[in-house]
């Protein structure tokens, strides 16, 4: 790490303020000369600062695992942040109040039904999964108009908002994720569709780094948790009014209505 502990605090609550108040802030690599190290340790307590207001963190996600997206930022690696209690939406309905520019992104999520500690492969991920669930993620971002690298958005606990399930489940022996197929919908149109291919060259595979990655900061990925592997479109823009569905191969669908 580069940074003090005083800079580490000083982004954290920015970020947290950004959040709170809904005004969105300069990227941190404005001002402060960050590695990932460094966008770790802020997310972590960005993170905190949320666990004090109550939330509890019940599981993780999984970002930039389309090459696409990575040569965009310059990174060859996907990130990750974490998921709070407080980011589920329950109803389907989704307040762009207390959003800034919102996006949405189609995935597969994990159910872990045994811990995953390092070295962890693909396999291990999928005999350690209960099941997975069509799972559409709303992010959005704390930093002005998307304007961010690598460091910005990991320290933005990976431009996490929200994410709703779908009400099935499905276990994961005898399928091939990598050929699960989604068509993500905006107002009835078609606007991406997608592959679990998309996601490393299959979602496990994504799951698997993380626990990996994981280890090297003292975390872990713990039963009971749900896993977002990451998008198998391009994020897609959304505004109030819009109605969103995910509609996957064979996992079931998801809609939501942003208000």
């Amino acid at each position: 790490m580069s940074l003090g502990d005083d800079a580490v605090a000083d982004i954290a609550d920015d970020l947290y303020d950004a959040l709170r108040s809904g005004d969105p802030i300069a990227p941190p690599t404005d001002e402060y000369d960050m590695d990932i190290s460094d966008a770790y340790a802020v997310q972590s307590a960005f993170v905190d600062r949320r666990l004090a207001d109550g939330a509890s963190v019940v599981g993780h996600k999984v970002g930039l695992t389309n090459e696409a997206i990575q040569d965009q930022l310059g990174v060859d690696e996907p990130d990750f942040g974490r998921l709070l209690d407080t980011m589920v939406v329950e109803d389907g309905v989704v307040d762009t109040d207390d959003l800034l520019a919102p996006r949405v992104e189609p995935e597969l999520g994990f159910l872990l039904a045994e811990d995953l500690a390092a070295p962890v492969s693909s396999l291990d991920v999928l005999r350690a999964t209960e099941a997975v669930v069509p799972v559409v993620e709303v992010i959005d971002s704390r930093v002005r108009d998307w304007n961010i690298g690598i460091e910005d958005t990991v320290a933005d606990n990976a431009s996490s908002a929200l994410y709703a399930t779908g009400e099935s489940t499905h276990p994961v022996a005898g399928r091939d994720l990598s050929l699960e197929a989604v068509k993500l919908y905006r107002n009835g149109e078609v606007v991406d569709s997608g592959v679990g291919a998309a996601v490393l060259g299959h979602p496990a595979r994504a799951v698997a780094w993380l626990a990996n990655t994981l280890a090297d900061v003292d975390d872990s990925l713990q039963a009971g948790e749900i896993v977002l592997s990451g998008s198998m479109t391009p994020a897609v823009d959304v505004e109030a009014g819009n109605v969103v569905t995910a509609e996957f191969g064979a996992s079931g669908s998801v809609t939501l209505t942003v208000d």
